[in-house]
């Protein structure tokens, strides 16, 4: 089940919840107004008619998977409802979207060993992975403020840099503008404050995953950086796809997570025999570029790179057990980032700095045009999916924007 808040195209109404089904949408508010369901589900139903899905990811497991069984069973065919579930539906090239929810907090983290080695090989060829790394799921507070949907353009950022043979740095726009190819988890039913979120209740707190392309400005970033982290580099702009796809309908592409057995094996509080079974998500990630070139002649956007968070170091579970395992309360509509999820092969890279090793091999384009970095006028689309056979194939939606030029 995919949800968002959405409303129809044009229309002077309220944003509610959404369900996906095939190319239409049910409206929520719609549904629960006919009262044909009753108990966890009707009350669900009520929560997803708010403009934001916040006080519906709060109530827990047993509502969600209750609305879920609900809407399938009304769908079947030979329910006795199917024709009223039916007259809810909008298709989906009639709405438009928001926020699924208020973001409360947002927390990125760098959950690809594959991103973090082919970074560090650049900036520190002899040691690429940092000592912790390998121990602990590495993750840095961002802001949620500027966190849009998809379709949401946005302006080039400004900021300091500074040149390599420069003795002072210099303010303007930013020169090396990238994207992150990453995997949003959302939280659902919070946890107290003080009181840790064990890694085998977990998955009981994450509402769903969402495609997110945490937007990156890689000379603001590399002389901003030390000694704290990221900061306006990261804070301009992050942009999500629409669907919330629950954790539920994604048991059919749960796989096993494996830790390489020379490897430090996870602490205590870090394990599980589940997430050993069934931690990962077979989740196959796409990113294209459009440029205004493109565009302009007609032509279809071209692929940069594939990956799959498969191939993720840290499961979601583990990001989660992680980040309250100190006592720190999570609230529903929180949102975490993977990290750059880029896959064992130099072609999966999940960013242009990698594409391009760091601008010094530039990316050649079908249509002649080459890019280190990303330019005014380009749109980044990307793309999420799970697919295999005997199940059913689950899309993300488009995560897309376009880069406009800086004030």
């Amino acid at each position: 089940m995919a949800k968002k808040a959405f409303k129809r195209a044009n229309i002077n109404e309220a944003f509610r919840g959404g369900v996906a089904i095939g190319d239409q949408v049910i409206d929520l508010t719609a549904l629960s107004n006919l009262g044909i369901f009753d108990g966890l589900a009707q009350s669900g139903l009520k929560a997803c008619s708010a403009p934001q899905l916040n006080d519906y990811m709060s109530m827990g497991k047993a509502t969600w998977s209750a609305l879920r069984l609900a809407l399938s069973n009304a769908l079947k065919e030979g329910s006795s409802v199917k024709q009223q579930v039916e007259a809810c539906l909008i298709a989906q090239s009639d709405v438009e979207y928001a926020l699924p929810c208020n973001i409360g907090d947002y927390t990125d983290f760098y959950t690809s060993i594959h991103h973090a080695t082919s970074v560090g090989l650049k900036f520190r060829p002899d040691n690429p992975l940092l000592p912790n790394y390998k121990w602990v799921p590495i993750g840095y507070h961002g802001r949620s403020s500027s966190i849009d949907v998809s379709g949401r353009d946005f302006k080039r950022p400004c900021g300091q840099t500074k040149a390599p043979t420069a003795t002072e740095p210099s303010f303007g726009p930013c020169k090396r503008l990238d994207y992150e190819l990453e995997v949003g988890i959302f939280i659902g039913k919070g946890n107290d404050l003080g009181e840790a979120i064990s890694i085998d209740n977990a998955e009981d707190h994450v509402f769903g995953l969402c495609i997110f392309n945490d937007w990156s400005a890689r000379d603001i970033q590399g002389w901003e950086y030390q000694p704290l982290g990221p900061f306006l580099s990261k804070n301009f702009a992050s942009t999500i796809s629409p669907w919330i796809v629950t954790t539920e309908a994604l048991a059919p592409y749960r796989s096993q997570w494996t830790r390489v057995e020379s490897d430090p094996q996870p602490m205590p509080y870090l394990e599980s025999e589940n997430n050993r079974a069934i931690g990962s998500f077979d989740i196959q990630l796409q990113a294209l570029i459009e440029t205004a070139k493109m565009r302009s002649e007609s032509a279809g956007a071209v692929e940069l790179s594939q990956s799959n968070f498969k191939d993720s170091y840290w499961t979601v579970a583990q990001m989660v057990a992680h980040h309250t395992v100190n006592g720190c309360n999570l609230r529903a509509g929180d949102m975490f980032g993977s990290g750059t999820q880029s896959g064992p092969n130099p072609e999966e890279a999940g960013s242009m700095l990698e594409l391009s090793n760091a601008g010094a091999d530039p990316i050649s384009l079908p249509n002649g045009e080459k890019r280190t970095f990303l330019e005014d006028g380009d749109s980044v689309i990307m793309k999420g999916w799970c697919q295999k056979d005997g199940a059913a194939r689950i899309g993300f939606g488009l995560v897309s924007a376009e880069i406009l030029p800086a004030n």
